[in-house]
């Protein structure tokens, strides 16, 4: 590995063991590509997994890390988000945390990449897309519908991030697709969250969703609570299957399991290790 300042691949962190042990597998992988040492960190919870779950290795959590490294003499740092858009993590919590680590090691540098979605960049949708595709049921007579779902978020510039995405893959698809709709998992009560809207378990529930064949096209980047065969958003989809004998779900594949995902990360971290 050639020297520099050391890359982390930061996600928001969860309890969920495998979330972990996936975003250690990616930074694997993302080492390769960049001839870097990435270290997978999380910005929280992740350090209450028991590390029996974890192959007996501790979950990292960034600012934890971030101490024992530059007590260690490491001064640079490269931050890689695993964010699709401006998070309040990014926004506030990271930044805000950043300052005060600063303030206690004055020499300490970081860098800290963009999120993942860019402006005139369809590699996300691309991603989502191949997924979709992987999905199509061959033949079909049904109308097949996509519904991109993502977690929710109290940011309404994260959710627009969800609703670009929408458009693109609609174009992407074409007549593969009788419809392409944004959704969110959960959101907050308040009227001031109703960019979340439709939820999708209310998209299942109303006709011709209800009475459709629905790639749920997911839009989330690890598995863990929400994400995976037992997640929830599995759980929403096999509830509206048993209200609507005529809905028909198919989950899609995560977006880090494709590879165009290191090409991407790839130009974030190129971004932020470039030269000032």
């Amino acid at each position: 590995m050639s020297a520099g300042p050391l890359t982390l691949l930061v996600d928001n962190g969860s309890l969920a063991p495998a979330a972990t042990l996936a975003l250690r597998e990616l930074a694997a992988r993302l080492s390769l590509r960049l001839g870097q040492t990435v270290e997978p960190v999380s910005l929280l919870h992740s350090s209450g997994i028991d590390p029996v779950q974890l192959d007996g290795r501790p979950a990292e959590l960034l600012f934890p890390f971030l101490e024992r490294q530059r007590a260690a003499g490491r001064d640079e740092f490269v931050v890689l988000p695993l964010f699709f858009g401006p998070s309040r993590a990014l926004t506030e919590y990271l930044p805000d945390n950043l300052t005060r680590l600063q303030e206690k090691f004055p020499a300490l540098r970081v860098r800290c990449a963009p999120p993942l979605h860019a402006e005139g960049d369809d590699r996300l949708a691309r991603i989502l897309t191949a997924h979709v595709r992987a999905e199509l049921p061959p033949d079909s007579a049904r109308p097949v519908r996509v519904a991109l779902v993502d977690h929710g978020s109290p940011v309404a510039a994260v959710t627009a991030v969800r609703d670009a995405l929408a458009r693109q893959m609609a174009r992407l698809l074409g007549t593969d697709a009788a419809a392409v709709a944004p959704c969110s998992m959960e959101r907050r009560p308040e009227r001031a969250y109703d960019f979340n809207d439709p939820l999708l378990a209310r998209l299942l529930d109303s006709p011709p969703w209800s009475e459709s064949t629905v790639i749920v096209a997911m839009q989330f980047i690890l598995p863990g609570r929400h994400a995976g065969p037992t997640g929830d958003v599995a759980a929403i989809c096999r509830q509206a299957e048993a209200s609507h004998p005529d809905l028909r779900t198919r989950l899609t594949k995560l977006v880090a399991a494709h590879p165009l995902l290191l090409e991407i990360l790839a130009d974030r971290w190129r971004t932020a290790a470039g030269p000032d």
